[in-house]
């Protein structure tokens, strides 16, 4: 131990200032216990600094420069319209900065201590968080460990100025006039459609048969088909073998339907998952059991097999999602306050700002089923919602999931205009362990996209009004 380093005691110590760490610190302190968080780099995380905020403000400004470009079927033509791009990274900052101070400004409002450093785990109830300069020991009653992820790299596309993670690929200075992505899950075909909106020549590689493989086909291939009309070219079944570098582009080998190919392009972007950030914590000095992935076992309270230890978000088991890791957080909290709180993963939504939105919650129909579970269905076209031909953005389609035997909302799914806010009244169902009855007897304003639940649950019930049964 170095001289003169004190131990400093703390009741709850949160290991990571994401939207997992953070939520959990602010909660544990509301429930009177004295809070340390201790962040390497910035707080919010990924998500807030690097992910979730600023790649929606550069794909809300791609759709404000893609509309103003292409919306002559309502009469409205402009000319010349340009993008000043520094000034659109300019403003996507300004929307992290409100956030990330706003998120400091509530841990020290809830009185919640912030460290700056790195922690490493000395015993089960001791951590040093060192920096540059120093280090300091920590003593805990309970920790709460919220490390989050980072991009996995490839062997043969090693990250680099021309070979871009999700961070790179945010932060260019310019807009590429072609880009190669790697991966064509939700932060692939999130970047690649802000980009193709941008003007630049995108092509997807995608190593399964679709890409969005996570929702059901019926609904990526809804996304697929917008793509191609931006221009965007995808390879399904692909395997990228290799990149040669030069100053001012990429030159991308891959393989698709036995051929070998290249590509040419200014920057390829690689997005393949990521990896848990629990290698370098010090967890095996204590004894916490984890997976061969790197994840850490957890129980229904986020308890570790280190009882006064938990972990919660990107580094246990389930979808890398910032509010699954927020809602751990506050989970983890509850439990360390002696509250009966468990997790329950059935109404936690997945969303993907593709064009059109892809959005779910719950069961999908052909999982159901494969749990045995009998089920009744219904789908809703948006091109039949008065609100979504007034917007002149009509693709896509609601789906809700009924459990037969007592008509109980288990599942959704919406492609569309706006899917990523529409998903939350079909979450409120599911966890309120609502019918589609209850849906449809619930009065929507009109005309608005929301009448569409109330439309699909009146489908599933066999008495549409808007469409023939």
């Amino acid at each position: 131990m170095v001289v003169g380093d004190f131990a400093i005691e703390t009741e709850t110590l949160v290991v990571g200032a994401g939207p997992g760490g953070y939520v959990a610190a602010i909660r544990a302190a509301q429930l009177g216990q004295k809070v340390t968080i201790v962040e390497k780099a910035n707080l919010g995380g990924v998500c807030l600094n690097v992910g979730c905020i600023p790649s929606k403000a550069l794909i809300s400004a791609a759709h404000r420069y893609e509309a103003a470009k292409h919306s002559e079927d309502m009469g409205i033509k402009a000319e010349n319209v340009t993008v000043d791009f520094t000034k659109v990274q300019e403003w996507k900052a300004s929307v992290v900065k409100k956030l990330t101070g706003g998120v400091e400004g509530l841990l020290k409002g809830n009185k919640v201590e912030i460290v700056r450093g790195e922690a490493y785990f000395v015993d089960a109830n001791t951590v040093r968080v060192m920096t540059e300069n120093s280090a300091q020991t920590y003593k805990f009653k309970n920790a709460i460990i919220a490390t989050g992820s980072r991009p996995i790299e490839l062997p043969a596309f090693k990250f680099s100025k021309r070979v871009l993670d999700s961070t790179g690929a945010l932060n260019l200075p310019e807009i590429p006039k072609s880009m190669v992505v790697i991966g064509g899950g939700y932060i692939g075909t999130e970047l690649g459609t802000a980009y193709a909106n941008f003007g630049t020549q995108v092509t997807i590689l995608e190593g399964a048969d679709e890409i969005l493989s996570g929702f059901e086909k019926s609904m990526s291939s809804i996304v697929k088909r917008r793509l191609k009309k931006k221009g965007v070219e995808i390879f399904a079944n692909a395997l990228a073998k290799g990149v040669e570098e030069r100053e001012d582009g990429v030159t991308v080998t891959f393989e698709s339907k036995g051929e070998t190919k290249t590509i040419d392009a200014d920057y390829v972007l690689v997005t393949v998952g990521r990896r848990p950030n629990t290698d370098e914590l010090g967890l095996e000095q204590v004894g916490i059991k984890m997976t061969e992935r790197g994840l850490i076992e957890v129980d229904k309270q986020c308890r570790t097999s280190v009882p006064n230890i938990y972990a919660i978000g990107d580094i246990v088991q389930g979808p890398p999602l910032a509010h699954k890791a927020s809602y751990e957080g506050k989970i983890a909290a509850e439990a360390i306050a002696g509250h009966p709180s468990e997790i329950d993963y059935l109404a936690i939504p997945a969303v993907v700002f593709s064009d059109p939105e892809c959005a779910s919650v719950g069961y999908f129909e052909q999982q159901a089923k494969n749990e045995g579970i009998e089920v009744l269905t219904a789908k809703f076209p948006f091109a039949a919602n008065g609100r979504a031909l007034a917007l002149n953005d009509t693709d896509g389609f609601m789906k809700l999931v009924v459990r037969k035997e007592d008509g109980v909302v288990i599942g959704a799914q919406i492609v569309g205009p706006n899917a990523s806010d529409m998903i939350a009244e079909l979450g409120l169902a599911i966890e309120a362990g609502m019918t589609a009855e209850d849906v449809a007897m619930t009065i929507h304003a009109h005309p608005t996209l929301g009448e569409i639940a109330m439309e699909t649950a009146e489908a599933v019930l066999g008495s549409p009004i808007h469409i023939i049964k």
